[in-house]
């Protein structure tokens, strides 16, 4: 069956139709990229300074955007109007802190005998970013302000349910005084312009972020083409309470550890690991916690957590939570809407498939662990690697806990992943490379190396 020629989006928290967008086609994605790498050209060949000037203008028409996207973000995704705010202002800080990368790009002078070697880091071409739906602004700029950044173009494949805050991103970056062509957005689905993105001869990257088994696939095909891939992928974040922290502090901050999102997130603290000499009394802290969770109007400044992204998505999750668990709910509103109240799973058996796959949405399950050993035993219990927290008072096993952890981004009292100024990424089935950081612009690159001889 071809693929529908328009995508639908709906608002999640009412299911009302709020756009309808035009797919893109094989034939649309082959054309863009044509023109991305006709426009890549002269972006490369600015002076650096002019890049980075005009990067710093498009973070500055974000800026003066930002409520507009942030409701747009609500309206197609579902999002609290607070982390749609933040959300939009991440976009704006990528932005800027791209551009100050522009003229700090360098390669390096090696010593060798007989002449001078120097390195050039030279951009890549045209890369594609295939952004999920669940962070899709700021997701979608961890690969675009780099990759602009570095001299190269951009075409953007959105989420096919959260298409519409990509699409205002490329009227605003044309509005700054970015060329035209250099930042293309093609809404499609990921059967036809995924596929031709990661397929066209004319891409020299692929940065996905999205399921672990959509990812795989992206892999391989990149593999067959040698082509360049990173890939952020699924996670099964732990969340390893020892019995020395502040457990009202680890129980107060645990709900939204894993709610925040309504749990779309990949870095979400989805298995709550709680020394046993502590666990009952953490248990008594975090239920009431959970329950208290405000789920509602995500328009509504003091709404915690909205619905889930679709139908579908609240399918999966539910299918994750059976009849045979052992289940703690907060509520949610009834009626229109993909809603799922806060939940927690407990006396479950750690290698039952709620406590290992990724579920999703606003499920966490709750372990004990007897010490150190076991809790890092259990920590590293999955397919995946990609965040986790760690609460203790003792800096040594916060330490050692850290290095024993197979995960790519771990917090110490704390369940802060991500800054863009940091790298992001995981070990294990999570991911294949790092983005955001101070190396980020490097990733889209490749490094040149010439020998001149200085010998008479």
């Amino acid at each position: 069956m071809p693929a529908p020629a328009e995508l639908t989006v709906l608002n999640p928290a009412t299911e009302e139709v709020v756009a309808t967008v035009p797919a893109a086609t094989r034939d649309d994605v082959d054309a863009a990229v044509v023109r991305a790498a006709a426009a890549q050209r002269g972006w490369a060949a600015l002076p650096p300074a002019d890049r980075a000037r005009l990067l710093r203008r498009f973070a500055a028409v974000v800026d003066g955007h930002l409520d507009e996207l942030a409701r747009l973000e609500v309206r197609e995704a579902g999002h609290t109007i607070g982390n749609a705010r933040w959300e939009a202002g991440n976009v704006r800080d990528l932005l800027d802190f791209a551009a100050g990368g522009v003229e700090r790009l360098s390669g390096r002078q090696i010593p060798v005998t007989g002449g001078i070697d120097i390195t050039f880091l030279e951009p890549l071409g045209v890369i594609g970013v295939i952004a999920p739906w669940n962070f899709p602004m700021p997701i979608a700029a961890w690969g675009l302000a780099p990759a602009l950044a570095a001299g190269n173009a951009v075409v953007l494949k959105p989420a096919e349910t959260t298409p519409l805050t990509a699409l205002r991103l490329a009227e605003l970056a044309l509005e700054a005084g970015i060329p035209e062509h250099l930042f293309q957005v093609l809404p499609g689905h990921g059967a036809v312009a995924g596929d031709a993105l990661v397929e066209h001869p004319g891409v020299a990257k692929i940065v996905f972020t999205g399921s672990t088994r959509v990812g795989k696939q992206i892999m391989s095909k990149c593999a067959d083409r040698v082509k360049r891939v990173t890939l952020e992928l699924g996670g099964k974040s732990p969340n390893v309470v020892f019995a020395d922290a502040d457990i009202e502090a680890a129980a107060a901050a645990a709900p939204m550890s894993f709610l925040d999102n309504t749990g779309q997130d990949c870095c979400a603290r989805t298995r709550i690991l709680v020394q046993r000499s502590v666990y009952d009394r953490f248990l008594e802290l975090l239920v009431p916690g959970v329950r208290s969770v405000r789920v509602g109007d995500p328009l509504d400044e003091k709404t915690q957590m909205g619905p889930l992204i679709s139908r579908a998505q609240r399918e999966r999750v539910r299918a994750h939570v059976t009849d045979d668990l052992t289940v703690i709910r907060g509520t949610a509103p009834e009626g229109p809407g993909f809603w799922y109240p806060p939940t927690l799973v407990t006396d479950v058996d750690p290698t039952a498939p709620v406590a290992t796959e990724e579920v999703f949405g606003p499920v966490a399950v709750v372990l004990p662990f007897e010490d150190e050993e076991d809790a890092v035993r259990l920590a590293n219990a999955t397919d995946y690697g990609l965040s986790g927290s760690l609460w203790t008072r003792d800096v040594g096993r916060a330490l050692r806990v850290s290095r024993a952890v197979a995960a790519g981004n771990l917090s110490v009292n704390s369940h802060s992943s991500v800054r863009y100024s940091t790298p992001f990424g995981g070990y294990k089935q999570s991911g294949l490379g790092r983005e955001l950081g101070p190396d980020a612009l490097t990733a889209f690159t490749e490094t040149k190396n010439v020998f001149i001889s200085t010998e008479a």
